[in-house]
This record gives C-alpha cells, sequence and structure tokens, in this order.
C-alpha cells in the first residue's frame, strides 16, 4: 500500500509541475523571443545583430568546457542523497571556477584565432562572462531540483527572461531620449539579468544546504571531473548528431549557404517545440533518480508506471504536433517566412516528425541517464554520430537540406529505439501494447481530421483551432487521455513538492 501510494504521489507531483513548468515556460519564452530578441534585430540591424549572434554561437561552441556533465551527474546526485549537498556544493564551486578561467582563456584564444578585434572582442568577453552565469544557475537549479524543489526551479527557469523582457522593453521601447539602441546595451542586460538570478538561485541553495565553504581540493576535483565525464561525453556525442547538419550543407554544397538558410528556417520551429521535451526531462531526472535509490529503490513496476504516463503525454502531444506540421508544413513556414518557403516546408515536414521520436528519448533516455547507464548511453551517442554524419554524406549532395532532413529522421528514430530496448532490458521499463494500439488509432484519426480541414477549411488559424479541439476529442475518444490522468492531475502536490 505504501509503495502505491509513494507511486501515486510521485505521478501527482510530475503531472502538477510539469504543467506548472510549461505553462510559466510558454507565456514567458515565446514573447521573449519573437518581441525582445526580433526587436532587438529590428533596432540593430541585421548586420549588427549577425555579428552578435556569430559570437554567440562561438561562446555556445564551446561552454561544455564550463560543465563537463557536472549539472546533470549532481541532479541525480542530489536526488539520490539530499543530506550531502552542504558537503559537496563548496567543493564543486571551487572546480567551477577553474573551469571558467579555461573556458574564458579557449574561447578568447578562439576569437582571436578566427580574426575577431577591438569592440568585437568587448562583446565576445561579456558573452564569455554571461555563459558562466548561466552554466552557474543551471547547476544551482540542479540541487534544487535534485531535491525535489520543483515550485522554485520552475520559477527560476522564466526569472532571468523576466527580467530581460523588463530591461530590455525599457530599453527598446520605454525611454524618452532618442539614442540609437546598441547591440551591448542587450549584452550587458543579460549580464544584469543572469546575475541577478543566478544571486537568488544561490540564495535558495544555501537555504537547502547550510553554510558552504568554497574551497579548492585537487583530489575531490579529480573525482568529480572523473565522475562527470561521462555526462560530458554524451552530451558532446549528441551535439554531433543534433548540430553538424547545418554546418555540413554550408561546407559540402555549391550553395551552401543558401540551403543552410533553408535548412535554418525549418529547423528554428524544430527547435522551439524541443523545448517543451527538454523541461519535461529536466523533471523527471531527479524524480527517475530518487525511485532509483540504493536499497529505497521503488521496484520496476512504479518506475513503469511513471515512464508509461509521461510517454501517454509525450505521444498525445508530439502526434498531433507532428501530423499538423506534415499536412500544413507549407502554410506553416509562409507564415513566418517570405523566401524560400516551397523548399524549406518538405524540410519541416521531416523534422517536425523527428520531434516524436526526440521526445521519445526525453523519457527513456533521461531513465538510463538516471539509472546510471552512461556508458550504454554513449555507445548509442556515438553510433547515432557515425550514422548521422554517414547518412549526410550520402544524403545532401543528392537532397540537399532535405537530405540531411531525412538523415536527423532516420537517426533519431534509431536512437530512440535502441533507448526502448535498453530501458527494457535494465529496468523493465517497457510501453503496454495497448498503448501502441491506442497510438496508432490515434494518429491515424488526427490524419483523418487533418485532411478534411486542409480541404474543408480555409485559413491556417481557423484550421490550426479545429485541429486542436479535434485532436483533445480524439485522445479521449481513443484513451491516450482518460479519467485516471485526469484525477491524477487534479490531485494534490504532495509535500515538499
Amino acid at each position: 500500500m505504501n509503495a502505491h501510494f509513494r507511486t501515486a504521489n510521485m505521478q501527482r507531483s510530475f503531472l502538477l509541475n510539469l504543467a506548472l513548468l510549461l505553462v510559466l515556460n510558454l507565456l514567458v519564452k515565446p514573447f521573449y523571443i519573437l518581441g525582445i530578441d526580433a526587436g532587438v534585430q529590428d533596432a540593430v540591424g541585421s548586420a549588427g545583430y549577425g555579428t552578435y549572434a556569430a559570437l554567440l554561437s562561438l561562446s555556445f561552441l564551446l561552454n561544455i568546457v564550463l560543465d563537463l556533465g557536472m549539472t546533470s551527474h549532481n541532479t541525480r546526485n542530489v536526488a539520490q542523497y539530499t543530506h550531502l549537498m552542504g558537503k559537496t556544493l563548496g567543493n564543486v564551486l571551487g572546480v567551477r571556477v577553474l573551469l571558467v578561467g579555461l573556458y574564458a582563456v579557449i574561447t578568447m584564444g578562439a576569437g582571436l584565432f578566427l580574426g575577431y578585434t577591438g569592440a568585437q572582442l568587448g562583446i565576445l568577453s561579456l558573452l564569455v562572462l554571461n555563459q558562466a552565469l548561466v552554466a552557474t544557475i543551471l547547476y544551482l537549479r540542479s540541487n534544487i531540483a535534485g531535491a525535489q524543489r520543483f515550485k522554485q526551479d520552475s520559477l527560476l527557469s522564466i526569472l532571468d527572461r523576466l527580467l530581460l523582457i523588463g530591461i530590455v522593453g525599457w530599453l527598446l521601447w520605454g525611454r524618452s531620449t532618442g539614442e540609437q539602441f546598441r547591440i551591448e546595451w542587450f549584452v550587458w542586460a543579460q549580464t544584469a539579468a543572469y546575475g541577478a538570478t543566478a544571486l537568488v538561485a544561490l540564495v535558495l541553495v544555501l537555504r537547502l544546504s547550510g553554510r558552504v565553504n568554497v574551497g579548492w581540493r585537487p583530489a575531490f576535483a579529480w573525482v568529480v571531473v572523473k565522475q562527470s565525464f561521462p555526462y560530458a561525453l554524451l552530451i558532446l556525442l549528441m551535439t554531433f548528431y543534433y548540430r553538424t547538419d547545418t554546418l555540413m550543407i554550408e561546407r559540402m554544397l555549391p550553395d551552401g549557404p543558401t540551403q543552410a538558410g533553408i535548412y535554418a528556417q525549418a529547423f528554428r520551429f524544430f527547435e522551439a517545440l524541443n523545448m517543451l521535451g527538454y523541461l519535461m526531462a529536466g523533471l523527471l531526472l531527479p524524480m527517475f533518480s530518487r525511485m532509483l535509490m540504493g536499497p529505497k529503490a521503488e521496484g520496476n513496476g512504479a518506475i513503469q508506471q511513471l515512464a508509461v504516463l509521461a510517454m501517454r503525454l509525450v505521444l498525445t502531444g508530439t502526434l498531433a504536433i507532428a501530423v499538423f506540421g506534415v499536412l500544413f508544413a507549407k502554410p506553416i513556414m509562409d507564415l513566418r517566412y517570405t523566401e524560400h518557403t516551397e523548399q524549406s516546408a518538405p524540410v519541416f515536414a521531416l523534422l517536425i516528425g523527428c520531434f516524436v521520436a526526440v521526445c521519445t528519448t526525453y523519457v527513456f533516455g533521461t531513465l538510463l541517464t538516471a539509472g546510471g547507464k552512461l556508458k550504454q548511453l554513449n555507445w548509442m551517442a556515438a553510433g547515432g554520430a557515425i550514422l548521422n554524419i554517414s547518412l549526410n554524406l550520402i544524403l545532401i549532395p543528392r537532397w540537399q537540406a532535405e537530405g540531411a532532413a531525412w538523415a536527423s529522421l532516420v537517426t533519431q528514430v534509431a536512437t530512440a529505439i535502441v533507448q526502448l530496448v535498453l530501458a527494457a532490458l535494465l529496468f523493465g521499463a517497457t510501453l503496454p501494447l495497448g498503448l501502441w494500439v491506442r497510438s496508432a488509432v490515434y494518429a491515424m484519426a488526427l490524419v483523418a481530421l487533418g485532411l478534411w480541414l486542409a480541404t474543408g477549411v480555409s485559413g491556417l488559424l481557423p484550421q490550426f483551432g479545429l485541429f486542436a479541439a479535434g485532436a483533445v476529442v480524439l485522445a479521449w475518444a481513443t484513451g491516450m487521455l482518460g479519467p485516471r490522468v485526469l484525477r491524477a492531475a487534479i490531485a494534490l502536490t504532495p509535500k515538499g513538492g
């Protein structure tokens, strides 16, 4: 009875905190991307913003040095041994100070090597500071999420964007002076927002851990880096099959820059939607880690129940998004872009199909990560990287951007299947046949609904509204969402959530 109660509480906590996390992020981050970020580009011009974007990309490419997988490792460790948080926090912060210095040297050296000078290096140095602050925020949040303080973590996930909306919004539209907006203002605003968020996160962590003495212990640093390295390797390998497509398109084709732009048009929508799966994975990791903790570990049945609940939600949402995206790819591209939409529409249709597979990995890959199965995950990621690069070498010369999209689809589906098999073999977490059948029926019904709307209703907005309403009805009718899920969603969150 106690095990059943704990499992039910875990499921209720997952649903309620996932809902809170999604609502907060969907309210704030789309407005930031479409309002503030786009407004900055309008204010400084494409050339000015393009230089900033290139420097930002350079700072992103090397930021694995800032973390080396410690954040993912820490989330799992704190979830299982919360009482040791204060003991490890100070020593880890000492290690991260060293990593920040190493990251700064490497990134600024890369900037000099690539020919950046003067004001560009000044902006890059600020972006280095900002990346260090972001990495610190994520690490501090891993302590809060690991301690199962999900509401605090959800609020922290949007605090920096809320501050940026206020600061940059005033700089763009609230000033009475006529001075031209400068891109440096945007970068400084980020520094202020990230710094304030880091301070709030530190205060919340110190309330959980007690007094912390930041120190440097070489032996401890080596243990932390050694334990975190498999997580860093996994991130690096997965980056290869998530991010090499655009680079290979641009380098391999005679009209590479144009084809890379076509691919980027479609990938931008996929990346925005991918945020939803990433947020869910961040919530599942500490929950699975707590369930797998030592002698108090929950049985395979409890793990499977949470995995099945998560996958039920994933399939309900992603199948609807994928079907609508495939059937209405051209109108969706026309809604945002004016050039190359004929070419980017089929790319988008393929990439949106990847969304189902990617979100599946956010459930079962997270379970494998929580269970410490990094060796198996790294072999899977290495295979995915080799498969993706090989397919790109074959398909890009033949089908340009669309070839890269096919390579992504095949790679994501293959890696999702491998993770499903690994989760079944290692944890006994399998999806029941009934869920597969309901998912197939649900998907076919969605296709029929979408085809009817495409021929019988005019306008993308009415089509989307009717499709969304129909998807909810179909999810209920096919059993994808039923009374059990709704009862769990409205139940009270257990204490400590």
